[in-house]
């Protein structure tokens, strides 16, 4: 089963609007077609941003968000990373490599691409959620 890392971004995509993103959270990640990889600063990270005012005008965004986040915590792999690593301009992106690096994660799906500039990452491959679900999603 593949190992897979969300991107905040691609949840708070999947939240708005029926597009990749939503497609990876509802019909891969919901179905238990991958294993989705978490730390407790990508958590508290997913928490922060999912409960952003501006997200309220959003029809439904907050129920959506609180059942999203309930099966996260219910179905991810939580990973505790003990190397911290310094690679991206936005600091707070290196979490996702330190969890990548600690789960061996074969996926980080991010629609970063300003700041996540490498295509890889040891043995996760950094990727847009149209091209993971157009070439790599689980069947």
């Amino acid at each position: 089963m593949q190992k897979v890392i969300l991107d905040t971004n691609v949840v708070v995509s999947a939240l708005i609007q029926k597009n990749y993103p939503f497609l990876i959270v509802d019909e891969l990640f919901l179905e238990n077609k991958f294993q989705l990889c978490i730390s407790e600063e990508l958590l508290n990270e997913y928490f922060d941003v999912l409960s952003r005012p501006k997200f309220s005008k959003f029809p439904d965004f907050a129920s959506k968000a609180k059942d999203v986040l309930t099966e996260i915590v219910l179905k991810a792999h939580f990973y505790y990373p003990t190397v911290k690593l310094d690679l991206l301009s936005d600091k707070d992106d290196n979490m996702i490599l330190e969890l990548a690096d600690e789960s061996k994660a074969d996926f980080i799906i991010t629609g970063n691409t300003n700041d996540f500039t490498l295509s890889e990452f040891k043995n996760s491959k950094i990727i847009n959620p149209k091209d993971y679900w157009e070439i790599y999603k689980p069947e």
